[in-house]
C-alpha cells in the first residue's frame, strides 16, 4: 500500500494494487474489506480507500491504510496504520511495533 500511495493518487487505485498484490500470493479472496478511510474529526471521512474511492490522495491529507484478510471457519487479520501525506509520499504515524508476536 505504501508504494502503490507514492506512486498512485486515486484512492481506489491504491486499492487494486494492493488487492492484485494479495491474488498474486494466492489470497485475494480472502481481501473482503476496504483498504482505509480519512481521518478528521469524524471517524470515517474522505479519501475512501476502497474498490469505489474516487478520492484523490492529495498533500496532508490523514488515513488510515488497514488491509485485511479474513478466512472461512477461522478468523482474519487487520493491521491498522495512520498516515500522513507529505511531500508527494506517505509517512506513517503510528508508532506501534511491527513484528509479530505469538500469543
Amino acid at each position: 500500500a505504501f508504494e502503490a500511495l507514492g506512486r498512485y493518487k486515486r484512492a481506489r487505485t491504491v486499492y487494486q494494487r494492493v488487492g492484485e498484490f494479495f491474488e498474486k500470493n494466492g489470497v485475494g479472496g480472502n481481501f473482503l474489506h476496504g483498504l482505509g478511510h480519512g481521518l478528521g474529526l469524524e471517524v470515517h471521512e474522505p479519501p475512501a480507500l476502497g474498490p469505489k474511492g474516487g478520492d484523490k490522495i492529495e498533500e496532508g491529507m490523514v488515513f488510515t491504510i488497514e488491509p485485511g484478510l479474513y478466512f472461512s471457519g477461522f478468523g482474519g487479520v487487520r493491521i491498522e496504520d495512520d498516515v500522513v501525506m507529505r511531500d508527494g509520499f506517505p509517512e506513517r504515524i503510528t508508532s506501534l511495533p511491527r513484528e509479530l508476536k505469538e500469543i
